[in-house]
């Protein structure tokens, strides 16, 4: 494959369905996403791979949303890790590339020589979905469990929206001649979808944890393990690429299931902060509070833990004591 199409795959996730067993999924490739996320932070190698699992779900799954609409997958753990936060920003026009970022909090003395899935303890995982302004966000969560992150992404589905969802990620430092060492990430989500069923909530769970098992019976269930068993033949450099495009992928993978593509998604790495949230974010505290906040150099400081950048303020502008709210 040429260097000009290896890059076209890159950073993006192609929807597809499944027409004869009656599915829908996505293939995603992240690279540069991954590289934006991961270069602003010093994480170690198994808080590395818990982010860019994360991303990579969160890419998977951002794709289903609306446009303009916000989706953001969290991890709370009372592990070594814990806490791990993405957001995707669905485009606001057609055409236009979707935006994800992430970052995780960690006790680096805590961490272990374990799997990366071990840094998490107990906890949960949860799915949130913002629609805009004068909409009420939508938050489902499951318990930390199953040995991944996308088995409680799976867990999430089966239990929360009653969709039996299958994920198949591969993830890792790649080396390519003349480009150095760096993430890449690959993978493939299927979804089971009921008839004219949207990406939202469906009602309360049993309080057990399902499987995507559990909630297919009949010819369901045979197009379910059929297509689960095609899935699982796939293997991990036909889904990090770049050798083998996502279509060539899908045709191998699912021919006989009859493929449809749909047009691919571009994703990029992006951030929304600015110093207009900064102040946003102080106005609630006093101009007793914004004192204790001052540095001795006089200014107050604020670093965004997603994209590092770094906001230096007069301390008379900030709070809702401000003197003047609109200094620079």
């Amino acid at each position: 494959m040429s260097l000009g199409t290896k890059i076209a795959w890159d950073d993006t996730v192609l929807p597809f369905q499944l027409d004869v067993s009656d599915m829908r999924g996505r293939v995603a490739r992240l690279d540069g996403v991954l590289d934006g996320i991961l270069k602003q932070h010093n994480y170690p190698a198994q808080v590395e791979a818990l982010v860019a699992e994360m991303a990579l779900l969160t890419a998977l799954i951002g794709q289903t949303v609306a446009l303009r609409w916000k989706l953001s997958l969290q991890v709370q753990s009372k592990g070594p890790v814990r806490m791990i936060a993405t957001d995707y920003y669905a485009p606001r026009e057609e055409g236009q590339p979707a935006q994800i970022r992430a970052y995780a909090s960690f006790d680096r003395d805590r961490l272990t020589e374990g799997a990366p899935f071990d840094q998490v303890g107990e906890g949960y995982f949860a799915i949130l979905i913002d629609q805009g302004k004068g909409t009420q966000p939508y938050q489902g969560i499951t318990p930390l469990a199953g040995g991944s992150l996308s088995a409680c992404a799976e867990a999430y589905f089966a239990q929360s929206e009653q969709l039996p969802t299958r994920f198949s990620l591969s993830f890792g430092r790649s080396t390519e001649p003349g480009v150095g060492e760096r993430w890449r990430a690959g993978g493939i989500m299927l979804q089971h979808m009921p008839k004219a069923s949207p990406f939202v909530a469906s009602g309360e769970g049993t309080g057990e944890v399902l499987t995507a098992a559990d909630l297919v019976d009949g010819q369901e269930e045979e197009n379910w393990g059929r297509v689960n068993i095609l899935l699982d033949t796939v293997e991990d450099l036909e889904m990090i690429g770049p050798s083998v495009a996502p279509t060539d992928l899908l045709v191998r993978l699912f021919h006989e299931e009859q493929p449809r593509v749909y047009e691919a998604q571009s994703v990029q790495f992006g951030c929304t902060c600015s110093e207009d949230r900064v102040r946003q974010s102080l106005s609630i505290y006093s101009a007793q509070d914004i004192e204790k906040m001052t540095t001795d150099e006089g200014t107050v400081t604020a670093d965004c833990q997603f994209c590092g950048a770094h906001y230096v303020l007069d301390p008379k502008s900030v709070g809702f004591e401000a003197e003047d709210p609109d200094a620079g």
